[in-house]
């Protein structure tokens, strides 16, 4: 088996499957990493998890090649339990559903990329089962459960971000020009701490820039060069 399939889990490897065609060559090794798919010379990399695991193989990659990050977002999430004993296995609905913006709890780890022309993003919302197991001591905040395997049900929506301006395409026309992240926060109908990351990656890929203070706020606003 291929090196780069050995840990391979369902999530990724059904999204591999959906993003590459037929002519693409898979599992390819480059500058010494190994990479998901080339697709029409596009380095085409999915990453399930945290970016910070891939951080330096992105950065490296993107110095001398085309590169596309693909990212998944779990718009809605069936929880399973396996049963034990005389016990059904569970099924349920989780409550919650994801949107693009969370994209950029992890996008904190290299924000500045979407200035590069060799670099975008494309973000996928998804319908997926999460499956799950009782270990006892770990996955304590869930009662002992942690999640065993994510698997795909189907891809909604796809959103690309060819650059840092991109990023705008997801601030609501109605955030005030100058604006600290509590108005972010207010506008977008989201937790102050994603605001924050929010307001971090933009200011890192220079599309917003500080301009004082409001209080004890930082006071940000649209950079000129991104208008």
């Amino acid at each position: 088996m291929d090196i780069g399939l050995l840990n391979e889990k369902p999530l990724h490897a059904a999204l591999k499957n959906w993003v590459a065609q037929p002519e693409n060559q898979l599992e390819v090794a480059v500058d010494g990493f190994v990479i998901d798919i080339i697709q029409d010379g596009v380095l085409v990399e999915i990453q399930t998890g945290n970016f910070s695991a891939i951080r330096r193989k992105v950065k490296r990659l993107t110095e001398n090649h085309v590169v596309q990050l693909v990212y998944p977002i779990a718009f809605e999430k069936w929880i399973i339990k396996p049963g034990e004993g005389s016990e059904k296995e569970s099924r349920r609905k989780s409550p919650k559903r994801g949107q693009v913006v969370e994209v950029f709890k992890e996008l904190v780890s290299f924000p500045e990329l979407l200035q590069h022309p060799n670099f975008s993003l494309e973000v996928l919302l998804i319908r997926e089962e999460e499956i799950r197991r009782y270990s006892g001591k770990q996955g304590w905040r869930r009662g002992g459960w942690v999640t065993e395997e994510r698997r795909l049900l189907e891809v909604v929506e796809s959103h690309v971000f060819r650059d840092a301006d991109d990023l705008w395409t997801l601030i609501p026309t109605g955030l005030p020009d100058q604006f600290t992240t509590s108005d972010l926060a207010h506008s977008m109908q989201i937790p102050r701490r994603l605001a924050q990351q929010v307001a971090y990656c933009l200011r890192k890929a220079s599309v917003i820039e500080p301009i004082g203070k409001r209080g004890r706020a930082n006071l940000y606003a649209r950079s000129e060069n991104s208008q």
